[in-house]
């Protein structure tokens, strides 16, 4: 673990210091091509895969622009989260105001070390405008480690799908993780430990395990070229690469970008992460363009290091 001056220290942001179902969906989909074909009538037939890929979809037809915007199509709202609930540290709730288009599916996200949710509460409005519910979550102490933040991202989903008051909003099948630094770190952990989550974003993760042949949740781990706190070659890298490369995953490498990036809104990275959550959370091929083929990695783009297991067949 790195280790600081009292002056580095100072200049740091209050974040981190040094120590700092998919079976359920399955079933239903195929019950849903089961019915699709018992209603085709004569030769005009709905097209079963057609429809058990769409029924999730969320929003307009995504363009670039659109993306990379300060906010998605849906006008959203929030409501807080008490700290006294059990498991985590309470936060805030983000969703979708309309009722119109069905259930979303929803993400937890955790802070990093010594860091409250609002650190990096941008995220919040940002991904509840492109059609998701979040809950972003302050952690029980902000000393916590990546595993106990990864049973509190596994509990703050279990209070937003059971006793949250915006539970009929949630699509409990579909499930996703993310937070930043020891956040990030937990958020891998909680796939390993619940398989059934459908996506994961961990952001300059921090975590010193590699024992992640077991991950099967696709997983894009998005790092600083020159973090000093969580250095890509000792964090993010190794996650990435011990990931199985049966499993979906990428390594997106942001260039000449440190630690902290990720507590400020930053259009690639929103791009990046929406688009993931809408391929593997909604199952949204429309959003396949944006991550395959993966960005190129020279002088002059925003990447300086970019992997992946193109193209995705999940």
């Amino acid at each position: 673990m790195p280790r600081f001056s009292a002056s580095e220290l100072a200049d740091r942001p209050p974040d981190l210091t040094p120590q700092r179902h998919r079976r359920r969906w399955l079933a239903r989909a195929a019950a849903t091509i089961a019915t699709a074909v018992a209603l085709t009538v004569g030769s005009t037939a709905v097209a079963p895969s057609a429809l058990a890929d769409e029924q999730f979809w969320r929003g307009p037809n995504p363009t670039e622009s659109a993306l990379e915007a300060p906010s998605g199509p849906y006008t959203t709202s929030s409501t807080r989260v008490s700290s006294l609930v059990s498991g985590f540290g309470g936060g805030r709730i983000y969703y979708p105001v309309t009722t119109s288009d069905g259930t979303f599916g929803a993400i937890a996200i955790s802070p990093g070390y010594t860091a409250s949710w609002s650190t990096i509460d941008w995220l919040g409005p940002f991904l509840a405008s492109h059609g998701f519910v979040v809950i972003g979550i302050n952690t029980n102490s902000r000393f916590d480690q990546p595993g106990s933040r990864s049973t509190q991202l596994l509990n703050a989903l279990d209070y937003l799908v059971d006793q949250s008051s915006e539970r009929h909003r949630v699509d409990p099948d579909r499930l996703a993780v993310s937070g930043h630094s020891m956040g990030g770190g937990g958020a891998v952990q909680a796939t390993r430990t619940r398989t059934s989550l459908l996506a994961s974003v961990p952001l300059t993760p921090w975590h010193l395990s590699s024992l992640w042949g077991g991950v099967q949740t696709p997983t894009m781990v998005i790092g600083g070229q020159r973090d000093a706190v969580a250095p890509v070659r000792s964090h993010s890298i190794p996650i990435y690469e011990a990931i199985p490369g049966s499993s979906q995953k990428a390594y997106a490498e942001m260039r000449g970008e440190g630690h902290y990036f990720p507590l400020s809104r930053d259009a690639t990275v929103g791009k990046l992460i929406v688009s993931w959550l809408k391929r593997f959370v909604d199952f949204d091929t429309r959003y396949e363009q944006f991550l395959c083929p993966p960005p190129a990695t020279g002088l002059f783009s925003d990447f300086s290091d970019y992997r992946d297991t193109c193209p995705h067949t999940t």
